[in-house]
């Protein structure tokens, strides 16, 4: 039946994300830990398929997609990064990067992906950004949803500004570019399938998928 057909495509995609942010990486927190989730979401930020990873991630990572939509206007090959738990992140080395997936002819996003890892470093008063601290702002770099893509392009002042406050500068930035590689292949698999199948058809499972799961959750 379609309906086990689309939520293994969705898992298929969010696990592919995670397989290529892991082979891609600097750092032995994502390459060996395996300190990262990928998932994908709907146009209304709802889950529609989460990979094998990692639990505190998952459960808290439609919160910053939300956070995401609720503060950014999205176009095109935009995408967000954020890492303020109050702003709907976890913990401050725990990078967040949201991508939202367009149609042609359309002009808000029709599905989302995302993708969190476990970076080395994110400044602070001791390396790692994890060390006892009073207030936050001695964790590390607080980073509220902005765009580190606009229409497709790196913001490269964005870029700087995250490096220049990192003990791990060239590891931060290669597992960057992992987790931008890991979001720009969600996007282009959720192409594919609509491609194949059509939009009409792809809408139509993603929701059924939203309401089987509600259903296996109430018993």
């Amino acid at each position: 039946m379609l309906l086990e057909v689309f939520k293994n495509i969705f898992h298929s995609i969010a696990e592919e994300m995670g397989a290529a942010l892991r082979r891609s990486a600097f750092s032995p927190n994502i390459k060996e830990r395996h300190d990262y989730s990928c998932a994908v979401y709907d146009a209304n930020g709802d889950v529609l398929a989460m990979g094998d990873h990692m639990p505190v991630h998952l459960g808290s990572m439609p919160a910053s997609v939300t956070a995401a939509r609720q503060s950014l206007s999205f176009s095109p090959g935009d995408i967000a990064r954020l890492t303020d738990p109050f702003a709907r992140g976890t913990r401050l080395p725990d990078l967040t990067l949201v991508a939202p997936v367009f149609l042609p002819r359309e002009n808000r996003p029709h599905f989302f992906v995302a993708s969190r890892a476990h970076h080395a470093d994110v400044g602070g008063a001791l390396a790692g950004s994890m060390g006892p601290a009073r207030e936050i702002y001695q964790e590390g770099l607080r980073i509220p949803p902005v765009k580190i893509f606009r229409n497709g392009k790196l913001d490269s002042d964005m870029s700087r500004l995250l490096l220049a406050n990192v003990r791990t500068p060239a590891e931060t930035e290669g597992d960057l570019a992992a987790q931008i590689a890991s979001c720009r292949l969600g996007e282009r698999r959720l192409c594919e399938i609509f491609a194949k199948y059509g939009v009409r058809i792809t809408d139509v499972y993603a929701i059924h998928l939203l309401n089987y799961s509600e259903k296996m959750m109430r018993g």
